[in-house]
């Protein structure tokens, strides 16, 4: 083996890194084997990460067993729901470059063999990837699982339809105020990432499709003995992956990227895959554009139809087969990668059993003939933007409404709950891109406040910021060029017409052209709304959401 931690522990220079290094505890024999940086994103401010704990032991067992030597370090988390709907949804996307660099400092300044990346999370799951792709050192990723269904009066509850959207069912008078405190309680029983295909447990799906996880592992639920063996396989199995030398780039090739969006988009999956793969390629020296998702939908059927927009929570989908299942399903739209597992992933399709039919079905009776996901363009959104279409009813796929302009996020939510928004409208959210955000923040808020207060089949949002995996109607994110960067979305003004059609693609503010290059030329960019730390470094070196929202 071709050990990168030799720098670090042979020849007579050496003497004083291996005596640090003794310091730890670690045994002579030791030095003769790979050193396993394990990245652990435990804490306890995200429920999706309080097992974790319990899976580093089982991790470093592994380790131990395949013949290297484990060495932890902390990485930190950032939960979107309790960071939802205030300041510190500014921080979420922006804490994934964080990830990425802090990473690449440990691995480097230590001279690590292999990685073993323990994650969950939505920002955390990429920013691992990230580093891998960057690094280019052996590694291995322990998604920690999702969180089992609530009940609640015999009915089984999700953190998105049940706390989100019923603060808009509540204000309708169709909840009680004593159930609001049962559903506040009952919602998330424990630890794991939230119940349907929300980012996390999206982004969990597309690191196994890609081949960065073993087979099994996406869909594992949290706390379970299964997901503590996976963990022991995979801390086993990085020590195989640093003799083999297969490195990140060997696995994430242009192939794996576009099965991972194959499976993305039959899953039905969370608009932020749009920034975190091209983010994860950009990594990896794959050129990937937003438009592959598009090409891509429309020759994949939507055959898993997950909450928020469906009915069949993530335990749902473990027991019909997983993700290997949901590659078989599509091994005829598969391309050969290799994986981790040290099969390639048409191998893990072939193999594959399904267990229920309406979980993952057939392609020839999925729930739409096309994917996920669509990519939106038109004079509104030049350079494109996004919506999950699987989540919009056949009746707001073509729509036309009027403007209501808001230049934040709680200046929408203030004039929803106020029941100020009527049918017929489109609501612009702007001001809040990745520049201007700063950190595109996720509109869960006010999403779930028109659907809970019914006007998700007569109210259109759109926005150059981002929405949550738990997103679901007709919600246009992304726009780009953004606001602040001067684009389209900060000129529409109260009262003006937006055109929205989904299945043309087309996204259009019904203003003349020479109306719209006025208003334009008289535009003057507004004063940063954070002026100092990281969030101001992030806005001025921050690219727009349609290149994946990276740091140059």
């Amino acid at each position: 083996m071709k050990l990168k931690s030799k720098i670090i522990k042979e020849g007579l220079e050496r003497m004083p890194h291996r005596a640090l290094l003794y310091a730890t505890g670690i045994h002579p024999s030791d030095m003769d084997k790979p050193f396993i940086g394990v990245a652990t994103s435990f804490t306890d401010l995200i429920p999706g990460h309080i097992g974790m704990r319990d899976l580093e032991r089982f991790i470093e067992k592994g380790v131990h067993s395949g013949g290297g030597t484990p060495f932890f370090f902390g990485i930190p988390g950032i939960c979107d729901g309790i960071a939802m709907g205030h300041k510190g949804m500014h921080y979420s996307l922006a804490s994934r470059e964080l990830i990425a660099d802090m990473i690449e400092t440990i691995a480097e300044a230590h001279c690590l063999d292999g990685l073993v990346l323990l994650t969950n999370c939505d920002k955390i799951t990429p920013g691992m990837l990230m580093a891998s792709a960057r690094l280019d050192i052996p590694s291995i990723v322990v998604t920690a699982g999702p969180m089992m269904g609530g009940h609640y009066k015999g009915k089984r509850l999700n953190l998105t339809s049940d706390t989100f959207e019923a603060i808009g069912k509540f204000k309708r008078g169709l909840i009680k105020e004593e159930d609001l405190k049962g559903l506040e309680m009952c919602a998330c029983p424990g630890a794991g990432s939230c119940q349907g295909m929300y980012t996390a447990n999206t982004m969990a799906c597309i690191t196994e499709s890609l081949g960065m996880s073993l087979p099994g592992c996406a869909s594992m639920p949290a706390v379970t003995a299964s997901k503590r063996r996976i963990a022991f396989e995979s801390g086993m199995r990085i020590v195989n992956l640093v003799k083999k030398n297969l490195t990140p780039r060997k696995i994430m090739t242009k192939n794996a990227f576009d099965n991972a969006i194959r499976v993305d988009l039959a899953l039905g999956g969370s608009t932020n895959t749009v920034l975190h793969i091209p983010a994860i390629a950009n990594e990896a020296k794959v050129k990937l554009s937003i438009e592959t998702f598009d090409l891509l939908s429309k020759t994949t059927p939507h055959i898993a139809n997950m909450i928020p927009s469906g009915q069949h929570f993530m335990e749902d989908l473990y027991y019909a087969g997983g993700i290997p299942a949901v590659l078989n399903r599509l091994r005829n739209l598969l391309k050969s990668s290799p994986t981790v597992a040290g099969l390639d992933i048409k191998k893990i399709a072939e193999s594959a059993e399904i267990y229920d039919e309406d979980v993952i079905r057939p392609l020839s009776k999925a729930y739409h003939k096309e994917g996920g996901i669509a990519i939106l363009k038109g004079n509104l959104a030049p350079d494109g933007a996004v919506i999950k279409q699987t989540a919009v009813s056949e009746k707001m796929l073509a729509f036309k409404g009027s403007a209501r302009v808001f230049d934040s996020e709680e200046s929408a939510m203030e004039a929803i709950l106020k029941g100020s928004i009527k049918a017929g409208e489109v609501i612009v959210i702007r001001y809040e891109g990745p520049k201007g955000g700063p950190g595109m923040r996720e509109m869960l808020s006010p999403t779930s406040a028109i659907t809970g207060m019914g006007l998700n089949d007569s109210v259109a949002l759109i926005t150059d910021g981002r929405f949550s995996g738990g997103t679901r109607g007709p919600c246009i994110g992304h726009i780009s060029p953004e606001a602040m960067e001067g684009g389209v979305i900060a000129v529409v003004q109260e009262g003006d017409i937006i055109s929205i059609d989904i299945k043309k693609r087309k996204l259009t503010l019904e203003v003349p052209d020479e109306e719209i290059q006025k208003r334009l030329s008289q535009w003057k960019q507004p004063k940063p709304k954070i002026k100092k730390g990281y969030l101001s470094r992030y806005a001025r070196l921050v690219s727009s959401a349609a290149s994946g929202a990276i740091m140059s």
